[in-house]
């Protein structure tokens, strides 16, 4: 599976532009400010129908423009061409397209299509908040789970409806008890069954994940992933209604999965992998150097590549934005390897020095096509 072509229209810096692309290197280059991440997101939105970096369609739109249009010719693993087309006009809803036909729903179109997006700003699941770290897991079980994802959004709906209400309700300094369980039911419902479907994903996402950064750190210290949620308890239920009244002076659902955290944490190996003893577990957002911190959060991308080949049966699409920029030459070096292994399908590769990335490369048996962007 692999983009072949794509053609943008207003979308971001782009007014018009086509691109005809390789089956498995793609490298864009072009001076900071040009546009090379646009690119990458475009590719990022015609697969997964939203942008990585903007919450809002509308922001997509080129300046001054009414209107962007972004259109594809992805390559199936049974070699039949897709047509994915994208539109949005100001003040009017998104349309999606797959051969000139809407879907019904677009979360239908979500993991049609696998993609990985590594970029500069990724260390912000370790030093951020909750959210950033939940948007990510959520976004890679969507793309892996319909069923998830369909579960989800039902979660989401229902919650925002349960919020109003609560307003309504301190408005008004008036609780309708009976009403409140028309709503909690549900949401504790479908609290227990994303609960269940995260702590599965993490079990199964820990393998991988330690392998990569293994490989990507020469096994110096172990790392964890530690899923977090107020519904592991077997209180929550009631727990969930005890609080009401909280809820309702707050006007907001204060319990949930939408609480949910996952900590990152990191085990010092002062001797090396083969040292016998080991130091505690700890926090990575205070104890990590930002060397291992950036190994960690490639360490998850390539482990996200790994389950979605592994549920698809197909290798995603992969974004490296500006990757050779934030990395060591050691740690590069151990991800061109990999890609010289044919370990990755199609890439797409972001660098504002060609010249780097052309010695990088050079050895790489993988075919390798450059695209120059220019100035603004």
């Amino acid at each position: 599976m692999y983009l072949e072509k794509l053609s943008l229209t207003n979308f971001k810096n782009y007014e018009d532009v086509r691109y005809v692309f390789g089956q498995q290197v793609n490298v864009i280059v072009g001076p900071n400010g040009s546009g090379k991440t646009n690119l990458l997101d475009a590719v990022y939105f015609l697969s997964l129908s939203k942008s990585a970096f903007q919450s809002q369609d509308a922001l997509s739109i080129l300046h001054d423009a009414d209107y962007f249009i972004i259109d594809g010719i992805f390559q199936e693993h049974d070699d039949r061409n897709v047509q994915i087309t994208i539109s949005l006009q100001r003040g009017q809803r998104k349309v999606l397209m797959a051969d000139k036909k809407p879907y019904e729903r677009i979360s239908d179109h979500i993991g049609r299509f696998p993609v990985v997006l590594v970029a500069p700003n990724d260390t912000d699941l370790v030093r951020e908040h909750s959210e950033d770290r939940r948007h990510f897991f959520d976004g890679v079980l969507s793309q892996l789970d319909a069923n998830y994802l369909r579960n989800y959004l039902m979660y989401q709906q229902i919650l925002k409806q349960r919020n109003s209400l609560l307003k309504l309700f301190a408005e008004r300094n008036q609780v309708d008890n009976d009403m409140l369980d028309t709503y909690d039911i549900p949401l504790i419902d479908l609290s227990q069954k994303i609960h269940d479907r995260r702590q599965q994903f993490v079990d199964e996402f820990l393998p991988s994940f330690r392998a990569h950064y293994a490989y990507l750190s020469d096994a110096r210290e172990e790392v964890s992933i530690i899923y977090e949620s107020e519904v592991s308890n077997p209180e929550f239920a009631d727990e969930f209604r005890h609080f009401r009244r909280r809820d309702t002076v707050l006007q907001r659902t204060t319990m949930g999965i939408h609480k949910d955290d996952y900590s990152f944490m990191i085990e010092s190996r002062s001797g090396g992998a083969d040292q016998s003893g080991s130091g505690d577990a700890v926090p990575l957002k205070k104890f990590g150097s930002q060397g291992q911190q950036k190994t960690f959060v490639i360490a998850l991308k390539l482990a996200q590549f790994d389950q979605l080949q592994a549920e698809k049966g197909v290798k995603p699409i992969l974004l490296l934005d500006d990757i050779f920029d934030k990395l060591d030459d050691r740690r590069i070096g151990k991800l061109i390897r990999r890609m010289d292994q044919g370990a990755f399908g199609q890439l797409f590769i972001t660098d504002a020095r060609p010249e780097r990335t052309r010695d990088l490369l050079r050895n790489v048996k993988a075919d390798v096509r450059f695209f120059e962007i220019g100035d603004d």
